[in-house]
């Protein structure tokens, strides 16, 4: 439709500012108040820069450390346009303005193209024939138009390359009985796939090792659309993009968030880092400048990292939400008009999100999710120890994937999905004596698109190098594809179980996975997608048990006594 903005009217570029630059997290503006905003009121002292914590030794990528630090702050545009994400949807749903003013708001409503990656496959429907909602919130650090760049940041980053610095997956169960939202920390180290942009044809080729905040320059949102379904397999059937213009208003308009530490906490340090914010142990509402220090505290929060603050920002959210719910602040005609204006001005959307109507009926689906089935997590995460990235942050195996395949089979992450069936029986262990390792014959075959993902090249061919490495020298790689969900082997006679056995042990598969089978000679091995990576079987597959791995520190939406511990040395 040409009388729809494209978001790449904001996103000509005069060079690429590298991910290893800072983000919006080290104070509200520059110093000197360059940048910030005229007129504005508050008690908001110039801020310094938060340097990296004692863990984030400057290594030249992210926003971590390395590289000389910037004045130009983002913290607070970035993380309220995190909060925004989810609120532009809140606010359609709990407002009827949108109907009033459809035309005039279609108008302002940018979109992108959804993937520039792989074409992603369809959901499969529960049995009811009702199927998942999963839409990629992405806040993007862009500097490059006048209301951005008055609030803030460095002049020599106006107009550069974006960052996709938040990138949060809320998925909205098939039944709509429940919302699961994970949040990807910014500086996780991954591999970005192939993105060819729309607009100039560019391809830009998949990389190696590098961050996922880079993913946004790349051809745009699609791009980093394509890098999480790359990662997590999970189908993504929308994205929202936020900028920080209009944000603000918004988030003044609640009314006030309650949040709750439990000591007092001043977040600042003898060297001026910090937020600035300072409370009293309790409980106490938030807004306006105040509630943008909560949300960007990193020192005085917990042990002073960027995944406590990504904890405090939970917190928030839900609080956030209990709020709109249970008040009537948002019923005022005009200042719903408002808070309509900043959503949709803030946002970028994928074609396939053709109004603001289909913005209200995301919205209602959203709204109908009581505030106790609404579980928010962090991808379970390490630090690299990969050079160069140090203080950077790798999903954690086992638990990561545990996290992502429950989004994808439709799980709830708040623990209430329905329980499954014990096994009737445990396979006994074969009384048939195994043969020395390198005499049992083994095919391989590669089964990792069984759950519909694409295929793990080569992942047939390595497992068979795990299995001669632990002397099964006969295992050979079979180049035919047999997708399966979970990694099974079968053995063609009773004189093989044994044999199939002492194969699954060396590698950590549990026997319940050993199967006897006509439809194969001799003993096959089939890796399946629960086990698309790694040298060992994960644990979490051996488990099973649709459990939300610690790791993911879940916070429930209803959860209204959650309490931010305060880091030593930042009480008063």
């Amino acid at each position: 439709m040409s009388s729809q903005p494209s978001s790449r009217a904001c996103r000509t570029r005069s060079r690429v500012r590298q991910a290893r630059e800072l983000g919006w997290d080290d104070s509200l503006y520059g110093e000197g108040g360059e940048g910030a905003p005229k007129g504005r009121t508050g008690t908001i002292p110039r801020q310094g820069g938060e340097g990296p914590g004692p863990e984030e030794s400057g290594d030249g990528h992210g926003h971590r450390g390395g590289g000389p630090r910037r004045h130009g702050k983002r913290g607070k545009r970035r993380i309220l346009r995190w909060v925004a994400s989810v609120l532009s949807l809140l606010i359609l749903a709990t407002a009827g303005a949108g109907y009033l003013y459809y035309e005039h708001l279609n108008s302002k409503l940018k979109k992108d193209d959804l993937t520039l990656g792989d074409k992603m496959p369809e959901h499969q429907a529960n049995a009811a024939g009702q199927t998942p909602l999963n839409i990629l919130l992405i806040g993007s650090d862009a500097r490059d138009s006048e209301a951005n760049q008055k609030l803030g940041g460095a002049k020599e980053t106006f107009n550069g390359t974006p960052l996709a610095d938040v990138q949060m997956l809320l998925h909205l169960s098939a039944d709509r009985s429940n919302i699961s939202v994970i949040s990807m920390p910014r500086d996780t180290v991954l591999k970005i796939p192939q993105c060819t942009d729309p607009d100039d044809g560019k391809t830009h080729a998949a990389t190696g090792w590098t961050l996922t905040n880079e993913s946004l320059g790349r051809g745009g949102p699609g791009c980093t659309v394509a890098t999480w379904y790359e990662l997590t397999g999970i189908t993504i059937d929308h994205f929202m993009m936020i900028d920080f213009a209009g944000v603000v208003s918004m988030a003044d308009a609640i009314g006030g968030v309650p949040v709750c530490v439990k000591q007092n906490v001043h977040s600042r340090n003898k060297q001026g880092q910090g937020s600035g914010l300072k409370l009293e142990a309790g409980t106490h509402p938030v807004k306006g400048e105040q509630a943008l220090q909560w949300l960007r505290t990193r020192y005085g929060f917990d042990d002073g990292t960027d995944l406590a603050r990504t904890r405090a920002q939970h917190m928030y959210m839900n609080s956030m939400v209990r709020e709109l719910r249970k008040n009537t602040k948002l019923t005022d005609p005009a200042k719903l008009r408002n808070l309509a204006e900043a959503a949709i001005g803030a946002l970028t959307v994928d074609k396939g999100i053709n109004s603001v109507k289909q913005l209200f009926d995301l919205g209602e689906a959203l709204k109908s999710v009581p505030t106790g089935r609404i579980t928010m997590t962090t991808m379970p995460n390490y630090y690299s120890e990969r050079p160069g990235f140090s203080g950077k942050v790798e999903p954690q195996p086992g638990d990561a994937e545990q996290l992502f395949r429950m989004v994808r089979e439709d799980i709830p992450l708040d623990g209430k999905a329905p329980r499954k069936k014990p096994p009737a029986t445990t396979p006994a262990v074969s009384k048939d004596p195994a043969a020395a390792p390198g005499e049992i014959a083994v095919t391989v075959q590669n089964g990792t698109s069984g759950d519909g993902r694409f295929a793990e090249k080569g992942r047939a061919a390595a497992v068979a190098g795990i299995l001669s490495g632990k002397g099964f020298t006969e295992a050979r790689a079979d180049a035919t594809t047999d997708p399966q969900k979970k990694t099974v082997i079968r053995f063609s006679n009773a004189e093989l179980e044994g044999d199939a056995q002492a194969v699954a042990k060396s590698l950590g598969i549990p026997l319940t996975s050993v199967k006897k089978s006509t439809d194969v000679t001799g003993i096959s091995l089939v890796v399946g997608a629960d086990w698309r990576q790694g040298d060992a079987y994960p644990k979490s597959a051996v488990q099973d048990d649709n459990k939300t791995p610690a790791s993911a520190k879940a916070l429930n939406g209803a959860d209204d006594e959650a309490c931010m511990p305060v880091q030593p040395g930042f009480t008063w």
